[in-house]
């Protein structure tokens, strides 16, 4: 009898901690939001600011970086440069040639007397070698992970932190894509060298790249980063617009949902997206057809036939046959693994940063984006859109169809769960 007890309070112990886990917030965005004005508008940028927390600020300057070999050399080159205070929060970090790069110069500047702290998803650096973290310890690197497997967690151990943030004395910036592995290194040029990119952004939204960094660092540690060495006053860098907003499960879940959706439906002339898991929700599914129904044209990069989750594949491709039913075109990227996270609204509209264009990233992870409102850089990274859809294949309704039978018979495993892909 004592036994059965036993058994039964441990299994609903068990349940209790995998439904925590599958759980997204109590209340979730329900209707598409209507078109009622422009990306140009300045109605749009007031209600984004509003919306998602932070305000729009101006005098930012953001530069792209492609691929491994831009992206490591200038945040290590930055990393060997600060001279006060390093704040580095990642997703990936494993072994390897990049790993140790990194910790090599994250230790030195700690022995330099540099404050540096570093904040790794435990999941996400579940392949770091152990020496590396020796080696950073004794060099003086605060590095914690974030979440780890111990008993007070086992609630939330599906709520990561999928953040890439790097800030360099509180006055130089970087986030993207990339995490901190030789898979992210190189030029793309073959499909062992993943295609990404990575941005480095001056100006006063730097400041929001750091309290992005506090969240996380204060629900890890309970010490709060603050002073002028972290909070520097800031001054113009450039002419772009921007701001920095972050989502979590713990406060502001749906503001990367909220985000995308806004921004879909201001759209008036074009969509251009890189998604490197792209499984949309039905009120996007929604947003982009009303989007298409009003002429917009819309534009999605996925990748092709080399991608690190044939799950997110299948999940992701079971939506495509109503979007190409509206004119929406799907590429499928070839030479590699496409890593992007891009959207590019009217020309006008960039938003760049750790968050995927699906469910685990609107409900469940930790994510931060960049919004950029600027004519010319929207322009710029038209450019490399434009550049990325040449070693594309389109995929068409016709092909959707005939896609293989066995792919429709996965989809239907596969589709239950795409909030946890």
């Amino acid at each position: 009898m004592i036994w059965t007890i036993g058994i039964t309070a441990l299994v609903t112990l068990i349940v209790i901690v995998l439904a925590m886990n599958f759980a997204t917030p109590e209340k979730t965005l329900e209707r598409k939001i209507e078109h009622r004005y422009t990306v140009d508008d300045p109605q749009f940028e007031r209600e984004m600011g509003a919306m998602l927390g932070p305000s729009v600020l101006q005098g930012n300057e953001v530069q792209d970086l492609e691929n491994g070999v831009e992206i490591f050399p200038a945040m290590l080159e930055a990393i060997q440069g600060a001279q006060r205070n390093i704040n580095f929060e990642t997703y990936i970090y494993w072994s390897g040639t990049v790993g140790k790069q990194f910790a090599d110069a994250l230790a030195e500047r700690a022995r330099a007397g540099v404050t540096v702290n570093v904040l790794v998803d435990w999941a996400g650096a579940i392949k770091m070698d152990d020496a590396l973290l020796d080696e950073m310890e004794k060099a003086g690197v605060n590095i914690l992970k974030y979440r780890p497997l111990k008993w007070y967690n086992l609630g939330r151990l599906n709520n990561r932190t999928h953040r890439k943030l790097l800030i360099i004395d509180g006055e130089l910036a970087f986030t993207g894509g990339v995490g901190i592995a030789d898979s992210w290194s190189g030029n793309a040029q073959d499909p062992d060298h993943w295609r990404d990119l990575h941005f480095r952004v001056r100006g006063p939204v730097v400041s929001q790249f750091q309290a992005a960094f506090n969240d996380n660092w204060i629900k890890t540690t309970g010490i709060v980063l603050n002073g002028p060495e972290y909070f520097p006053a800031l001054p113009t860098a450039g002419e772009m617009d921007a701001h920095m907003f972050i989502a979590s499960p713990a406060g502001g879940s749906e503001s990367m949902h909220l985000m995308y959706l806004m921004a879909i439906a201001a759209a008036e002339h074009t969509i251009d997206l890189q998604a490197a898991y792209f499984v949309p929700d039905d009120l996007i599914i929604q947003a982009l057809i009303a989007a298409r129904h009003r002429g917009v044209r819309i534009r999605v990069i996925v990748p092709g036939k080399h991608i690190d989750s044939t799950t997110v594949k299948l999940a992701s491709k079971a939506h495509w046959g109503e979007l190409l039913m509206a004119g929406a075109e799907v590429y499928e990227y070839q030479p590699t693994m496409m890593h992007n996270k891009m959207l590019i609204v009217d020309k006008l509209m960039v938003s760049v940063g750790s968050t995927n264009f699906d469910v685990r990233s609107f409900r469940l992870n930790d994510e931060a984006s960049l919004n950029i409102y600027n004519r010319d850089f929207a322009a710029r990274m038209t450019e490399v859109f434009e550049d990325d859809i040449k070693p594309t294949v389109r995929y068409t309704y016709q092909m959707w169809k005939e896609r293989p039978a066995k792919e429709k018979f996965m989809e239907k495993f596969v589709l239950p769960f795409k909030s946890q892909l």
